[in-house]
């Protein structure tokens, strides 16, 4: 290919990059891609203390961290009615891109705690498929349903029940690299107990015994 010439905006010349020069920038593009990040995924229900212990980890973290929680991306949406029947499909998309773009934030070289609810199986499975299995330290955030309710009530943003609808889904799956515990532990214990955990995080992670072992009734996605 030969180079040309366009017209800026200014009306002035400028070569535009040859072929070779192409390729000499390709190859910087790919030498300097950054290895992935760790994603440190919070998973538990409603109320359960996730978001908490997510601002508390941040600070103590040695390394620069991203809080991406999935609640800022439903935050993101037009604020318009909805109906119904497309309430499912549109809430799906959501997730799916908020997966996404934790996976595309890892893959240049960001470190993620994510805060999410895997109150439906294929959310789990999405991200399995998604994420650097080796790269992903899954938390289980468990509270008592008792707990829960109270601290729904509390809060007064969250349809009443939600988290005992949830409760039974999101920790199905059985596999964690580390749990804790929000209603015998602080939102700070939690996270100083996290931090400790990640120099010792086992091989194969969660995640890859998931991907290598997903659950029986549904495939993995993608």
């Amino acid at each position: 290919m030969i180079g040309y010439r366009q017209r800026t905006k200014r009306g002035k010349m400028m070569a535009s990059p040859t072929e070779p020069e192409y390729r000499q920038v390709a190859g910087l593009a790919r030498a300097s891609q950054p290895s992935g990040g760790l994603i440190i995924f919070l998973n538990g229900t409603s109320s359960s203390g996730k978001s908490s212990i997510a601002k508390e980890l941040l600070p103590v973290l040695d390394d620069t961290y991203f809080h991406m929680p999935v609640d800022a991306f439903h935050a993101m949406r037009a604020r318009r009615d909805i109906a119904p029947d497309e309430l499912p499909s549109m809430l799906r998309r959501t997730w799916m891109g908020f997966h996404r773009a934790v996976a595309g934030m890892a893959a240049g070289g960001n470190n993620i705690v994510v805060d999410h609810v895997l109150s439906e199986q294929w959310r789990l499975l999405d991200c399995v498929a998604l994420f650097a299995p080796e790269d992903v330290v899954l938390v289980g955030v468990h509270c008592p349903l008792p707990e829960l309710e109270r601290r729904e009530q509390e809060r007064g943003d969250r349809p009443p029940g939600l988290a005992a609808r949830q409760i039974t889904q999101v920790h199905a799956h059985g596999l964690y690299d580390i749990e804790c515990d929000t209603s015998t532990a602080s939102p700070a214990d939690c996270a100083q107990q996290i931090k400790n955990f990640l120099p010792h995080r086992p091989t194969p992670t969660a995640f890859e015994k998931l991907r290598a072992n997903p659950p029986a009734d549904q495939p993995l996605v993608g």
